[in-house]
């Protein structure tokens, strides 16, 4: 007999820190076969995350989006989802959305993560191990933009990938929230929002 259950509507997150880059590969290694289970490890702390129902639908919608501005405006990309970035005893990293401008590249220019549980800011040190030049994060239904300068991370109100400097974030912000009601909604008017119309 089968017992249906209501899917995991909120993220399960499991933090252990004073680990190894070995400890950390072999659990990466034990969950392989655990498809949408993300792994971070930066200065000796692993992060293991089970992304609910929420946070997949907001980390959908808001690449579709993204993916819909490079469409209506002819810019050539590559989405590299959450794929692992490493670098090697350092950092290791999945984005809940990345992606490549222009040509493919070992590091994307962009990394999206949506926040449910708590981080935000305090994950960019992984990002900067790994040189990634833009980190987006969005939680509590507010985007925050952060740009890699020579010693760090800065935050900034637009873009500055040249490709993305003409998206409207606050366009993009009311969109995604529009999408709690209805994507189709959402997409519609974030359409007409990039057209001019």
């Amino acid at each position: 007999m089968t017992i249906a259950t209501a899917p995991q509507t909120t993220d399960q997150r499991i933090v252990l820190s004073g680990r190894s880059w070995e400890q950390f590969k072999l659990i990466q290694q034990g969950l392989e076969d655990s498809p949408g289970t993300r792994l971070f490890y930066f200065d000796g702390t692993i992060e293991i995350l089970m992304p609910g129902r929420d946070h997949e639908v907001f980390k959908s919608l808001i690449g579709f989006l993204i993916e819909l501005f490079f469409l209506e405006n002819d810019i050539e990309f590559e989405a590299t989802g959450s794929m692992t970035q490493e670098r090697e005893s350092t950092a290791s990293v999945q984005a809940d959305e990345s992606y490549c401008i222009g040509t493919s590249k070992p590091v994307p220019d962009l990394s999206i993560e949506v926040i449910f549980t708590s981080g935000g800011p305090s994950k960019l040190q992984r990002y900067q191990a790994l040189g990634v030049p833009e980190v987006w994060f969005w939680q509590d239904g507010v985007f925050t933009l952060y740009r890699l300068r020579g010693d760090g991370y800065e935050r900034i109100d637009r873009s500055e990938i040249p490709e993305l400097a003409g998206l409207d974030v606050e366009l993009l912000t009311r969109c995604v929230l529009m999408g709690e009601t209805s994507r189709l909604e959402a997409m519609r008017e974030f359409r007409k929002g990039i057209q001019g119309r």
